[in-house]
């Protein structure tokens, strides 16, 4: 799946419901698919006693990764050229994410036209929690 120019255009948006009332059985499968057990994720007394936390919460990773579907669902995964995320605001067990993808601009480059996205995923709050960019491949 590649996307031509004329498919999209500076300004287009997309969003997406990445998960709703996020499981932690689902943070427990991301840290078995990972293997990043850490007990803040995976280990509610130790998060709350040890850590001062209200509990466990998502890897951050799991977030980027999920963020990361917008994109692919968009432009295809064999056209992503660069995926990059800041971390914001943890993820609870029970947050429902959106995505937005917003494309800022599409370049001429030696190797063809570039797309560059900025992107933007919020909780069920409107507390952002992961902001980033993209850049995609394209055909002429």
């Amino acid at each position: 799946m590649s996307l031509s120019t004329d498919e999209i255009k500076v300004g287009e948006t997309r969003e997406r419901v990445l998960v709703e009332d996020l499981k932690r059985t689902r943070i427990v499968q991301y840290a078995g698919a990972s293997g990043d057990f850490n007990p803040l994720h995976t280990d509610e007394r130790f998060a709350v006693e040890a850590a001062g936390y209200p509990g466990v919460f998502a890897h951050g990773m799991l977030t980027m990764g999920m963020t990361g579907r917008i994109l692919t669902d968009w432009v295809g995964t064999e056209s992503l050229l660069r995926y990059g995320v800041r971390f914001k605001a943890q993820v609870w067990p029970g947050d429902t994410l959106t995505s937005t993808a917003t494309v800022e601009s599409v370049e001429d480059t030696d190797a063809g036209p570039v797309a560059h996205f900025s992107l933007r995923t919020v909780n069920q709050d409107g507390a952002e929690v992961v902001t980033g960019t993209a850049a995609a491949r394209l055909e002429p």
